[in-house]
């Protein structure tokens, strides 16, 4: 049973990991490349970097034979424009479609953006439809603490020859 779920979550991860890189393929083509662009009043600004990250298996909410789903912790550490760490947790499931997947995520991460101090969380969903992906990392709204009270953005996360790097889409609005 061990080798099976073992086995499981290992095919799992390497679902996952084409998501992500299936819809960083994608996303190349739908956000901007500058480092500022200018929204109204707000000024969006982007944070590039790298990260290095770990997945470990947890016990699945659901063992039932054939469901392939399973549920991972997330740790990563942020290099960059963004200077943090972070923890979370993903629930993933594969298909018996070869290329169709989905995974949800959240993950909280505190460090330091550009200098400024705090955290926010992180809300991922992707799916891989018989090879077509879609990938979307948002800011959970009012999630920001700190200096970072305020924050709204969006995640690109790329994968280049197995290295991990991000490309953050971010704009500190003011709060009520």
């Amino acid at each position: 049973m061990k080798n099976r779920i073992q086995a499981r979550v290992g095919v799992i991860a390497s679902i996952c990991l084409t998501l992500v890189v299936g819809s960083a393929i994608y996303a190349q083509t739908q956000f901007p490349q500058s480092n500022a662009t200018q929204k109204g009043a707000a000024m969006t600004t982007q944070a590039r970097g790298t990260f290095d990250v770990k997945l470990n298996p947890l016990d699945p909410y659901n063992q039932t034979e054939g469901a392939n789903l399973a549920r991972m912790s997330l740790d990563k550490q942020f290099h960059g424009d963004l200077e943090a760490t972070s923890k979370g947790e993903m629930l993933s499931a594969g298909t018996d479609v070869k290329g169709s997947a989905g995974y949800v995520a959240m993950e909280r991460i505190s460090g330091t953006l550009r200098g400024r101090n705090g955290s926010f969380v992180l809300q991922h969903n992707a799916t891989m439809t018989r090879g077509a992906p879609y990938m979307n990392i948002v800011v959970v709204p009012d999630s920001g603490t700190g200096q970072l009270k305020g924050l709204v953005g969006k995640m690109l996360i790329v994968i280049t020859e197995s290295k991990h790097s991000y490309e953050f889409d971010y704009t500190l609005t003011d709060t009520p």
